[in-house]
């Protein structure tokens, strides 16, 4: 089903929600209000070459600077996007790519600065979900993946018109699917995953190693790559397809477990708009044959690089609508 109604009701919680978007490349921090506008911002590079407490010390800094804000004051929780895995249940993350955290107790170190604010802690695919569903690409879909492809792959699921984090919020982490069983091993443990297919780094080292070479003074990045594909570059342009594949695969996969109707991908790798969609479109048609899996659309993210923010804060503002509603009942 495709209604308005489907869309995410994020409930008038008092005071803004400080969220956290934590993952390998940057830290990104805000106040954000109940119509998911942005009032304050902080962000600092993320070492994720660090130990753990180099790490922490970057979520520390993006937190006091929030907090000089006057907005701070009224905040009435906290909701954290983190790449994952994380463990909802514990409080913990163990992000593939910061290998410094480990079971890193993310929540209880958060509220120490933080105070007694309720903390929210999800993957950040999750994230992505929670904030397209609200505001975005997924808005009036029942049944949706929405996926961030960047320095990782990440992905969230939304079921029946809400939210579907999991036990420990790691629910739809399609970047850890395998589609090519003898392929590359990937820093998880396995073989062939989508994001050691499909993530930036992993589209430029692929081109890098096949004979492609940046403008000059260009960094190697997947934008130079995508640059390339977008001027004719056939090395390039093959990179790109191969990570389609693996995306198509991964998603079709999904389809076919869980009836999606739509997939929204964000994320930098997104931002090389057809060089990407367009390959990903044709190889869904090889991958998802079903008739109930064959008609899913792909769009791109409406929200951006703030979307990370936005759907921490959503999923905060959503989890203080379900203990309040909680404790009316219980009442």
């Amino acid at each position: 089903m495709h209604s308005e109604g489907a869309a995410v009701r994020v409930p008038a919680v008092e005071g803004p929600v400080v969220a956290l978007d934590i993952g390998g490349t940057k830290i990104a921090g805000a106040l954000v209000d109940s119509t998911g506008r942005l009032l304050v911002r902080a962000q600092r590079r993320t070492p994720a070459a660090e130990d753990g407490e180099t790490v922490m010390r970057a979520v520390a800094e993006v937190l006091r600077e929030l907090a000089v804000d006057p907005s701070w004051a009224r905040a009435s929780a906290v909701g954290i996007g983190s790449a994952g895995p994380v463990d909802a249940s514990t409080g913990t993350v163990s992000p593939v790519n910061v290998p410094g955290w480990r079971g890193f107790p993310l929540v209880q170190r958060v509220r120490e600065m933080t105070g007694e604010l309720p903390i929210t802690l999800s993957g950040d695919g999750v994230a992505i979900a929670a904030a397209e569903h609200w505001q975005g690409a997924a808005r009036g879909y029942d049944n949706a993946l929405c996926m961030v492809v960047s320095t990782g792959v990440g992905g969230g699921f939304v079921l029946g018109g809400a939210l579907h984090p999991g036990p420990t919020g790691n629910a739809g982490h399609i970047g850890h699917i395998s589609v090519d069983l003898d392929g590359p091993p990937c820093p998880c443990g396995a073989r062939g995953c989508v994001e050691r297919l499909a993530s930036g780094p992993n589209i430029a080292r692929r081109a890098l190693e096949e004979g492609w070479k940046p403008e000059d003074g260009a960094e190697p990045t997947a934008a130079a790559v995508a640059a390339s594909a977008q001027a004719g570059d056939p090395i390039a342009r093959a990179s790109f397809e191969r990570a389609a594949q693996a995306l198509a695969a991964g998603i079709a996969a999904c389809a076919t477990l869980v009836e999606i109707q739509v997939v929204v991908i964000g994320g930098g790798v997104a931002g090389a708009g057809e060089v990407l969609f367009g390959p990903l479109r044709e190889q869904l048609r090889r991958y998802a044959t079903l008739s109930f899996a064959s008609g899913v659309e792909v769009v791109p993210a409406q929200l951006g690089t703030d979307a990370g923010l936005v759907g921490a804060a959503a999923a905060a503002y959503g989890a203080a609508a379900a203990a309040t509603a909680g404790a009316a009942d219980a009442g």
